[in-house]
């Protein structure tokens, strides 16, 4: 029997991350031309990113409720209708990075063992990069198992700011990759 269920466990496992991935590849799929491309005013706009406080929505990352990534400052902006930033936090990437672009949040779990062995909560996904799954997590504990030098997607933040993600970031919210 034991071996029964855990190839059923197994097969569940499989297919969830299928989903997620088909989930992550058809959101990108989806992207509006031009979105996430550098265009003729990024380095202007980064540089006026890099002159505004951690309070001010970075420009040209779209309308409406939207979370905010950017892969050079290693910070989120969570962002409301009017460009209102709700909350600004910086955040430690994992080692593979998602590109630039518009994404949308395909999947959640409110806690799992992440892909470095450390326990995480509030996990929000939102596209994933040569089958690694990208998504922002907080650490609820210290590495459960034997270091592995294995390719991570998960952008950790404070445990606080993983409580505002959570609330933030439901399924379909916009992700906004910038550099």
């Amino acid at each position: 029997m034991a071996g029964t269920s855990s190839g059923i466990v197994a097969a569940l496992t499989a297919a969830a991350l299928g989903a997620v991935g088909f989930l992550a590849y058809q959101a990108q799929a989806h992207v509006p031309p031009g979105l996430g491309r550098p265009g003729p005013g990024a380095s202007a706009s980064a540089a006026a990113r890099e002159r505004h406080s951690p309070g001010a929505a970075p420009a040209g990352t779209g309308t409406g409720d939207r979370v905010v990534y950017s892969l050079d400052d290693d910070r989120v902006w969570l962002v409301r209708r009017g460009d209102l930033v709700q909350r600004s936090f910086r955040v430690t990437p994992g080692t593979v990075d998602p590109p630039p672009g518009a994404y949308w949040v395909t999947s959640r779990s409110s806690a799992v063992l992440g892909t470095d062995g450390v326990p995480v909560e509030h996990v929000v996904r939102f596209t994933s990069v040569g089958g690694v799954v990208i998504g922002f997590s907080a650490a609820t504990g210290p590495r459960t198992t034997a270091g592995s030098a294995a390719r991570t997607g998960g952008i950790r933040e404070t445990r606080a700011d993983g409580d505002a993600m959570w609330a933030f970031a439901t399924a379909g919210v916009k992700v906004v990759v910038i550099r």
